[in-house]
């Protein structure tokens, strides 16, 4: 994979938004920071950045609890930039990180942690959730990428299971 991952401070710009489109939650919120410089032997302040973070699931169920705006934050996850074209027919972008990591930084001040509750979830249910997935059909399969997200059959590229030569592996043709 050539995704770029960052880790920054900064201080949280604005109220977190959390959503549940099709059940699964989401958290938004931006965060600002702006760099120290040293210039003509005095220190100010460099060119704020802005970045749009989006979190899944967990992380934005405890991130929802437990971030509030002008929160100094930690931030680590999968950078990448939204381009679109305004209304005004100029273009912009906005940089977005999906994080995997989030936490308050602990030099700015002091937080207390409290452990998720998990759903509690029966052998039973495990059990059944195990034997429905091992005796479902293999067609009926969807493998996932390193994201959980199905991975679309790519129709333009052979199945090996239909009779396609074996390139890789033990009796791969020469």
């Amino acid at each position: 994979m050539n995704d770029t991952f960052v880790t920054f401070q900064g201080w949280v710009g604005g109220e977190v938004v959390y959503r549940t489109p099709n059940g699964i939650g989401v958290a938004n919120f931006r965060v600002a920071t702006t760099p120290r410089l040293k210039r003509k032997g005095d220190w100010v302040d460099g060119d704020t950045t802005w970045y749009s973070v989006t979190a899944w699931r967990t992380l934005a169920d405890n991130i929802r609890d437990s971030v509030r705006k002008g929160d100094a934050v930690i931030v680590h996850g999968r950078l990448r930039s939204d381009n679109w074209q305004r209304d005004d027919g100029q273009y912009s972008t906005k940089l977005v990180v999906d994080a995997s990591l989030v936490g308050h930084d602990l030099t700015r001040g002091t937080s207390t942690f409290t452990k998720s509750a998990r759903p509690e979830r029966t052998d039973s249910d495990i059990t059944s959730e195990i034997k429905e997935l091992i005796h479902q059909p293999v067609d009926e399969t969807v493998r996932p990428d390193s994201w959980g997200d199905p991975i679309e059959p790519d129709l333009d590229e052979p199945d090996l299971d239909e009779g396609a030569p074996n390139t890789f592996g033990p009796g791969a043709a020469a």
